[in-house]
C-alpha cells in the first residue's frame, strides 16, 4: 500500500511539443527551450523539406508560471524567425542580381551563336565578350553585395541574439522559483 502512495505523489504528467525548424536554427532551440522547462527527446530530419528538422520536447503539465513562460516562449520564437529573416537576406538581393547579370550575359551568348551560324563572325565575337563577361561578373557582384548587406545586418542579428539572451534568462529566473 505504501509502495502505491509513494508512486502516485512522484506521478509527473507531461505535455508535449513538436516543431519543425531550420536546421540553421537547431542549435538555438536546443539551448532556448531547456530555459522554459522543455526537454529536448530527440530529432529527426523532416520530411517536408530537406533543411529542416523535428525536435521533440516534452515538460511537466503542473510547471509553475506556465503563462508567463508561454509569452516569454512566444518572443524567443519570433526572435528566432527574425534571426533566421536576417540571415537570408544577406543573400537574397545578392542572388537576384547574380542570376540577372548570369542572364543577359546567357543571352548574349545566345546571340553570339545565332549570328555565329548566320556567318556573321565579326557580330559573334564582338556578343561573346559581353556574354563571357556576363558569365565571370555574377560571382564577383554576389560577394560584393552579400559582403555589404552583412556588414549592415551584422548588429540587428547580434542584437536580437542579445535579446534571446534576455527571455531565455527571465524565463530561467522564473523556473528556479
Amino acid at each position: 500500500m505504501s509502495e502505491i502512495t509513494r508512486n502516485e505523489n512522484n506521478f509527473i504528467g507531461y505535455e508535449y511539443k513538436d516543431i519543425t525548424i531550420k536546421r540553421s536554427l537547431e542549435s538555438i532551440y536546443a539551448d532556448g527551450y531547456c530555459n522554459f522547462g522543455w526537454a529536448l527527446e530527440g530529432t529527426s530530419n523532416s520530411v517536408h523539406n530537406i533543411n529542416s528538422v523535428t525536435m521533440k520536447f516534452k515538460r511537466d503539465r503542473k510547471i509553475r508560471n506556465k503563462v508567463e513562460l508561454t509569452r516569454l516562449q512566444r518572443q524567443f520564437d519570433a526572435y528566432a524567425s527574425e534571426i533566421y529573416a536576417l540571415e537570408q537576406s544577406k543573400v537574397i538581393r545578392a542572388s537576384v542580381v547574380a542570376y540577372i547579370i548570369g542572364v543577359i550575359g546567357t543571352a548574349f551568348m545566345a546571340g553570339s551563336v545565332f549570328a555565329y551560324m548566320a556567318d556573321m563572325l565579326p557580330l559573334s565575337i564582338t556578343l561573346a565578350i559581353p556574354a563571357f563577361t556576363g558569365w565571370i561578373i555574377p560571382y564577383l557582384v554576389y560577394c560584393n553585395i552579400s559582403k555589404k548587406k552583412t556588414n549592415k545586418v551584422a548588429p540587428l542579428i547580434d542584437q536580437k541574439y542579445d535579446n534571446i539572451y534576455d527571455v531565455c534568462e527571465k524565463a530561467n529566473a522564473l523556473l528556479a522559483k
